[in-house]
């Protein structure tokens, strides 16, 4: 009888063993494919005490582009659907938009128009909305869109629109001793609304596009008043810019999806010891997006062929990641 008994139990382990390894193993979204394999790879290499290529972990600084490599970017970036909305949320305060551009364009729905003006009547838009507030207003007007907007198509909260693969990634490296910084094209002050949360990034080790700013003691009040003026846009070459400003510290691994994390990836490689450039590639028109070189959103073409050349990783979306979404079945 209980040689029957210890005889089923070790059959029930044999059977479970697959299961168990697998919630043990790291990156568990990600297929055994060339990226999964890369990445651990190097995790392996950098932090194996009295390896040749060993990195102390003051060291291990990785920095990840936001939009289109931690969280989807489509239709359009999410900012930029925060700031449409935030016209028509503040237009009361504003008689002059009725008849202004591009704030008439958004006011009237009229998307030809808002088209025609370009990046520079979104820069505008964005100024507008973002500024002529304390910091802390701002942050608390981004978090309440955050908690009641819908994306489009998804109908989820756009900070449930991140990607469960780089969230493992993220966690995954902060387990062996990296830090993680967000380093994006975004606006530094929306993208803390929300980083801590959703990404377990605090504030401090987030670096974006930013507005200037002064300091005001109104009555006692005390107060960082945002100004409707462009200090630093942390796209291109303005990404390893505001690294080296920053961190102070080349990172040895850099994620990004589009032309605009190119200079970020050249930086990060360029540095001596082992490193890792990557880009999220988007080649999944079923469960995400597929676009590169003719999106007018998160363009990829001179980085995938840089990537190409220099044989840095590039993830396939379609084959490489086992779901995109947290809420994927």
């Amino acid at each position: 009888m209980h040689r029957h008994v210890a005889s089923r139990w070790l059959f029930t382990l044999l059977l479970a063993l697959p299961l168990l390894s697998q919630a043990a193993a790291p990156l568990p979204s990600w297929n055994d494919g060339p990226s999964r394999q890369a990445i651990e790879g190097f995790v392996e290499a950098v932090t194996r005490e009295g390896g040749p290529d060993f990195v102390p972990p003051a060291e291990r600084i990785a920095v990840f582009d936001n939009d289109g490599t931690l969280w989807s970017e489509q239709p359009m970036y999410f900012q930029v659907l925060f700031a449409l909305e935030e016209v028509k949320r503040q237009a009361p305060q504003h008689p002059e938009w009725k008849t202004q551009q591009p704030f008439k364009a958004v006011l009237e729905n009229d998307r030809k128009t808002l088209a025609e003006s370009g990046m520079k009547g979104i820069l505008e838009i964005v100024a507008a909305t973002h500024s002529g507030m304390s910091t802390d207003d701002f942050i608390g007007n981004a978090r309440r869109w955050l908690a009641s907007a819908k994306h489009p198509r998804s109908q989820k909260p756009y900070t449930e629109m991140v990607f469960q693969p780089m969230l493992e990634l993220l966690d995954y490296l902060r387990a062996n001793g990296f830090k993680t910084y967000i380093v994006s094209g975004g606006e530094v002050a929306f993208m803390r609304a929300f980083a801590q949360e959703v990404y377990g990034i605090p504030p401090e080790q987030v670096i974006g596009t930013t507005l200037g700013s002064r300091f005001e003691d109104r009555d006692g009040q005390l107060s960082i008043q945002r100004l409707p003026k462009l200090v630093h846009s942390d796209d291109g070459p303005g990404k390893p810019e505001s690294i080296d400003s920053i961190i102070g510290r080349r990172p040895i691994l850099a994620f990004g999806n589009s032309d605009g994390d190119l200079q970020m990836l050249q930086w990060t490689a360029a540095g001596q010891g082992k490193r890792l450039a990557a880009l999220v590639h988007h080649t999944d028109g079923k469960r995400e997006w597929a676009y590169d070189r003719e999106s007018k959103v998160g363009r990829l073409d001179k980085a995938l062929d840089t990537a190409k050349s220099k044989g840095w990783v590039v993830v396939d979306m379609a084959t490489e990641w086992k779901r995109i979404y947290p809420f994927d079945q």
